[in-house]
């Protein structure tokens, strides 16, 4: 590479916001050519921000963008059972934050979602459920005569109990949450996770039927500069996550 050409990647817009060189990812359309951040750069620079910049939105196709993303995360037997309200016009901003403990970051965020887990997202004759193994037997991954092997399989592990049920439906949202805030973040926004409101009253407020838990809501958008980010918080160290009993 020479040395005009380095210099100018230096200045790209992405690698200023990422502070280096990041992998350089090509597409068919030269125009559409980006630099992303390194994935273990993704895992240290996300941040669960509490101030979020009110001049700045998250467009429609940039919002699609990080979703689809997000939705390559892994779920059980590939349910993906989860789903998304999108949040974003004032009025339904001001609903939501009535029942979310009054969080600012709710409000001023250009986008919240609700994130959600179909608790029934394994049973026979759920939507889901049946596209997925419509889908695994056009790729040859199963058989149509494997269908009742499938229904029993996935019943007995993840619908033995209420208490498997929301097992299921939380840890593929969990799933899904966590690849939708790496995603942000990847294309250079930030979000904040909510675990502080009512699930009640957010179901009440937005028809959201049983079947479905909430997890957590998900601010994302970009951090307000203006503001002083604080350090990051402790994490675990090796020695205290690994365990023998």
């Amino acid at each position: 590479m020479s040395e005009t050409k380095f210099e100018a990647q230096k200045e790209h817009p992405a690698n200023l916001r990422l502070g280096g060189i990041g992998r350089h990812v090509g597409f068919n359309n030269h125009k559409h050519r980006r630099f992303v951040i390194e994935f273990k750069d993704v895992m240290k620079q996300r941040r669960a921000v509490n101030y979020f910049d009110p001049t700045k939105d998250i467009t429609d196709m940039q919002l699609k963008e990080i979703i689809e993303i997000a939705s390559l995360a892994p779920s059980g037997f590939n349910l993906q059972p989860w789903q998304l309200i999108i949040i974003k016009d004032k009025a339904n901003k001001e609903i939501l934050i009535k029942v979310a403990w009054d969080q600012t970051k709710i409000t001023v965020a250009p986008v919240v979602l609700i994130v959600l887990g179909d608790r029934e997202g394994f049973k026979k004759g759920n939507a889901g459920f049946e596209k997925d193994f419509a889908e695994s037997v056009k790729a040859g991954i199963m058989k149509q005569e494997q269908y009742d092997w499938f229904v029993n399989a996935t019943n007995s592990l993840y619908g033995a109990s209420s208490e498997r049920q929301l097992a299921f439906a939380c840890k593929n949202a969990g799933f899904f949450a966590i690849s939708l805030m790496l995603a942000a973040k990847d294309a250079g926004q930030d979000s904040h996770p909510m675990d502080g409101f009512d699930i009640d009253g957010v179901r009440k407020a937005f028809n959201i039927p049983e079947q479905y838990w909430i997890p957590l809501l998900l601010a994302i958008g970009h951090f307000d500069k203006t503001k002083t980010l604080l350090p990051p918080k402790w994490g675990k160290s090796y020695q205290e996550i690994v365990v023998n009993f």
